[in-house]
């Protein structure tokens, strides 16, 4: 699929934004008295930032080209 410059930048600002909010849940998650308790929560949202910064990647190298 071909993708305009301007979809490229919408995108990548809208998962960085996203991953703002992912890491942030992270920190909340952690930071709770019992976060073993979210240990599932915690596992998943790692897992979104990790696909998210790996959907970036990709969107910064067609970027560059």
């Amino acid at each position: 699929m071909d993708f305009s410059r301007d979809d490229l930048v919408e995108a990548k600002r809208q998962i960085d934004s996203t991953l703002h909010k992912l890491r942030e849940t992270i920190k909340t998650f952690e930071s709770k008295e019992n976060a073993e308790r979210y240990k599932s929560q915690i596992t998943l949202a790692k897992r979104r930032v990790k696909a998210f910064e790996i959907a970036n990647w990709f969107i910064e190298n067609e970027l560059d080209k």
